[in-house]
């Protein structure tokens, strides 16, 4: 189907328009069904009036004990005081306003010359009168520098093809923030949007990444034959488990703002784009697999190249599994320390929404990535192979080498070639 940005071995005419037959429809089906499904219009803002917020640099900070309350006698734990903030934009620009200092669960620490945010308040009684509080840390050039030290190292290591992924990377974010959420915001359901989503970011990643050739192609439909099967499993999965959507303060929050998004539909929908980056993974490094070997070994039968890849399958499978569960463990950390301070039974906390949804979601994006080995490996060593001869693709065995060959070997592995026995020019062993 054209070039690679690697080598590999090109398929017979005949499997790359069988190829093209097959992923050109499935191609324009997704981009038929993205346009049926964009968003016409975007979601109302149902979260209250905006509150303004405006730059400044701390200049000042003063601390003094806090005053005694019915919990905590005076002197306890915490910071009391004033901060003085030099006010860089708003209706105070270039002046210095007073400001407590942040104070509660999550505040932020502040020191003479950080860059923080401050945020406008009008008192209801009096219009007129405005405070000013600090909300955060600015984080805006810290951010940019890790974001440009990210792109420099892929682009340092992986050179044209990590300029690939860096385009690939931004297409995906195109595709979730421009089509994903603003469809599911907009009352889509979510799990259309999210399959028809993940099937634009897998063509646009993997061709883009890796080129259009006949690997790809292999990768492109192992993915997406293991996302079905992840879609399916995880529609089976919450159904058995009756699980709602309402596992965590977020999705909670959420319906308080827009009660009309399905939690059940995003739920799965999570699940889908989650077992994408993986499965891109898997399937791409599968089909490379079986590219090697082919070149590597000419010799080897369909079924050979399949048994090898899929040895080299499992491996990969047996770290990812353990990658995925690790990936959702930390990001779940608060949930896993909520887990240890209950008191219930464990069976009560393994069989409670918050941690069943998190359960499901890692076992179905694990047997969704199991899936994706034998289908990817197959169909990659159907493609290697086609044009061969023979009921199993066996070919002849190959020439035996010349006794010039072999000394041209044993000279490239370890020096001279070796004296021969008499009489015998086939021997390879040294004289006595």
């Amino acid at each position: 189907m054209g070039a690679d940005h690697g080598r590999t071995v090109p398929a017979p005419p005949r499997v790359r328009r069988i190829l093209v037959a097959t992923v050109v429809p499935l191609f324009v089906l997704t981009v038929v069904a993205a346009l049926a499904l964009w968003p016409r219009h975007g979601p109302e803002p149902t979260g209250g009036a905006n509150v303004p917020r405006h730059h400044g640099t701390v200049t000042r900070v003063v601390t003094e004990p806090c005053p005694p309350t019915p919990e905590e006698p005076a002197g306890a734990a915490g910071r009391c005081g004033t901060v003085t903030v030099a006010a860089e934009q708003g209706p105070d620009a270039g002046r210095e306003v007073e400001t407590p200092i942040p104070a509660g669960p999550g505040a932020p620490r502040v020191e003479v010359g950080d860059e923080v945010i401050l945020v406008e308040l009008t008192d209801p009684a009096d219009p007129a009168a405005t405070t000013y509080h600090i909300a955060e840390h600015q984080r805006g050039t810290p951010l940019v520098w890790l974001v440009a030290l990210f792109a420099a190292a892929i682009v340092a290591f992986g050179r044209w093809r990590g300029l690939a992924a860096l385009g690939g990377l931004v297409a995906s974010f195109a595709i979730l923030l421009g089509f994903v959420l603003p469809g599911i915001g907009a009352g889509r359901s979510p799990l259309p949007v999210a399959i028809v989503g993940a099937a634009l970011i897998m063509f646009v990643v993997l061709y883009l990444t890796h080129g259009i050739s006949a690997q790809t192609s292999v990768a492109v439909l192992g993915t997406l034959g293991s996302l079905v099967v992840t879609g399916a499993l995880g529609t089976l999965a919450t159904a058995a488990t009756h699980l709602t959507g309402f596992g965590s303060e977020d999705a909670t929050t959420l319906s308080m703002f827009q009660g009309d998004v399905d939690l059940h539909g995003l739920l799965l929908a999570g699940i889908i784009i989650g077992s994408l980056g993986v499965l891109d993974d898997v399937t791409v490094t599968q089909a490379a697999t079986v590219t090697e070997l082919a070149r590597a070994n000419p010799g080897l039968s369909r079924r050979a190249l399949y048994r090898a890849a899929t040895r080299v399958g499992r491996a990969h499978i047996a770290s990812t599994v353990n990658t995925i569960v690790l990936a959702y463990a930390g990001a779940s950390l608060p949930l896993l320390l909520l887990l240890v301070a209950d008191s219930r039974p464990v069976n009560e906390i393994l069989t409670s929404e918050f941690l069943a949804q998190e359960i499901v979601r890692s076992a179905v994006a694990t047997i969704g990535l199991i899936a994706a080995v034998p289908l990817t490996t197959a169909l990659a060593a159907v493609v290697t192979t086609a044009g061969r001869r023979g009921p199993d693709d066996d070919p002849a065995p190959p020439a035996p080498r010349s006794p010039r060959e072999r000394d041209e070997a044993l000279e490239a592995l370890g020096g001279a070639p070796a004296e021969r026995w008499p009489g015998d020019p086939r021997s390879t062993q040294a004289a006595w």
